[in-house]
């Protein structure tokens, strides 16, 4: 059994409504996507318009990160998806890997009991780089 994993949204989508998992098309999202469904993991998608996403629901492209939201906003949308999270999983949370930058992970670790951040750390292209080491 694998751990939930979180793969955060990117700014770069597609100029029209699509899946989610197809939605974000940046190489870092592709390359995360990769990862998770290599391994056969659960997923879902950490996005900042809508909360917890699954990969197969229909989107509409949007233009929002949490660097636009302020701190009261940020632990707003860190407890809605915690409450997507129990509704999903139960409660308690299991645990969750993130593939997620800072903001997400800031404003959604209070509300988790176990998680890991195997990126911890890591610029982006060493995030890329280990994102394709680790999918070979």
């Amino acid at each position: 059994m694998h751990d939930l994993h979180l793969v955060a949204c990117v700014k770069a989508k597609a100029p029209e409504a699509r899946i989610a998992r197809d939605l974000y098309i940046s190489p870092w999202f592709a390359k995360a996507r990769r990862y998770v469904e290599r391994q056969g993991a659960p997923w879902m998608i950490l996005s900042a318009q809508h909360g917890l996403v699954d990969p197969e629901e229909v989107l509409e492209p949007y233009d929002l990160t949490l660097r636009d939201l302020d701190a009261a906003e940020r632990a707003r949308w860190g407890s809605r998806v915690a409450h997507q999270l129990r509704d999903l999983c139960g409660d308690p949370i299991p645990p969750v890997v993130f593939l997620a930058g800072l903001p997400y992970r800031a404003a959604l670790t209070p509300h988790l009991p176990r998680y890991r951040v195997p990126m911890y750390g890591l610029g982006i292209g060493e995030q890329l780089a280990w994102l394709d080491r680790n999918t070979a």
